[in-house]
C-alpha cells in the first residue's frame, strides 16, 4: 500500500531514540523528508546521519518558546515545504505523588505539555490543507500507570487539547491525531522495568497483561505512526490510536 508519503515534510521531536526515532524511520523508509530533534546536538546529528539525505537534524528543547518557529522555518529551509509534526517527548521522571518535586512538575509541564501546545500551535497557522498534527502520548490518557504520576498528570490534558484542536481545525482541512503506546521496547520501557527489584519478572508479569503476550517493536509502533501521518489517513482526524497489543480493553 502507497501511504503518499513521498516527498512530503515532517517535523519529528524526540526523535533521535525511542519512539520518536522510530516514527522518524518509518516515514523516511517511506519516501519522506524529516527534521529530526533532540537536545543533545551530537546525537542529533548521528541520528540524522544515519537516516540519510532526507532527514536533517536541528537540536532543540521543547521547552524553548522559540523551538517552534526555529523548526518549521528549517523545515522549509531544508526541503522546501512543511506538511506536518509528531510531537514526541520523552517521558517525565518516574515516581510517586510523594517523590515528584515541584521542580520535576514543572520541568515536565514546560517539556511535555506547553512545548507540545506551542509547536502545534505554530503548526496550526503554516500548515494548509491536508496537513496533519501528531501527539506521541500514552495509554496513562485512559489508565494511569502506578509510578508515573506525572505523566498520568499531563498525558490526559494533551490528548484533551488534541481533540479540542482536531474540531478547529478539522474545517480547514488539517488532522490532528495521537498515539498511545505501551509496553514497547524502547530503551525507556527497559529503564522503567529496571527500577523493580526483578526486572525479568517484571517484564514476564507485563507480557502476560498484554492479548499479543510480547512487548511491541519499536518499528511497528513506527508504523502506526507513519501511516496516521499519511495521506492514506486523510479521513481520520481527533482520534487516538492505542498502540498496545490489545492492552486497553474499552472502545
Amino acid at each position: 500500500m502507497d501511504l503518499g508519503l513521498k516527498d512530503r515534510v515532517y517535523v519529528v521531536t524526540g526523535a533521535t531514540r525511542g519512539l520518536g526515532n522510530a516514527a522518524a524511520r518509518e516515514l523516511v523508509a517511506d519516501g519522506a523528508k524529516v527534521v529530526l530533534t533532540g537536545r543533545d546536538g551530537e546525537r542529533v546529528a548521528a541520528a540524522a546521519a544515519e537516516l540519510g539525505a532526507n532527514a536533517v537534524g536541528v537540536a532543540v528543547d521543547n521547552a524553548d518558546p522559540d523551538a517552534a518557529g526555529r523548526l518549521i522555518a528549517a523545515a522549509r529551509d531544508a526541503f522546501g515545504g512543511f506538511d506536518g509534526v509528531l510531537v514526541s517527548v520523552g517521558g517525565p521522571p518516574p515516581g510517586f505523588v510523594a517523590d515528584n518535586t515541584d521542580e520535576q512538575w514543572q520541568a515536565a509541564f514546560e517539556s511535555v505539555f506547553l512545548g507540545a501546545v506551542r509547536l502545534a500551535r505554530a503548526a496550526a497557522a503554516e500548515l494548509e490543507e491536508g496537513g496533519v498534527i501528531g501527539f506521541v502520548l500514552s495509554g496513562s490518557v485512559h489508565e494511569p500507570i502506578p509510578g508515573l504520576t506525572i505523566s498520568n498528570g499531563l498525558r490526559p490534558g494533551l490528548a484533551g487539547f488534541a481533540k479540542s484542536l482536531a474540531d478547529e481545525l478539522g474545517p480547514r482541512g488539517i488532522r490532528v491525531v495521537g498515539l498511545l503506546p505501551a509496553r514497547i521496547d524502547t530503551d525507556r520501557v527497559r529503564e522503567l522495568d529496571a527500577l523493580s527489584a526483578d526486572p525479568e519478572a517484571t517484564r514476564t508479569a507485563n507480557e502476560s497483561r498484554i492479548p499479543l503476550r510480547r512487548y511491541g517493536a519499536p518499528q511497528e509502533f513506527g508504523r502506526a505512526a507513519a501511516f496516521l501521518l499519511s495521506p492514506a489517513a486523510s479521513y481520520l482526524t481527533g482520534v487516538m490510536l492505542p498502540v498496545d497489543g490489545g492492552m486497553r480493553h474499552g472502545f
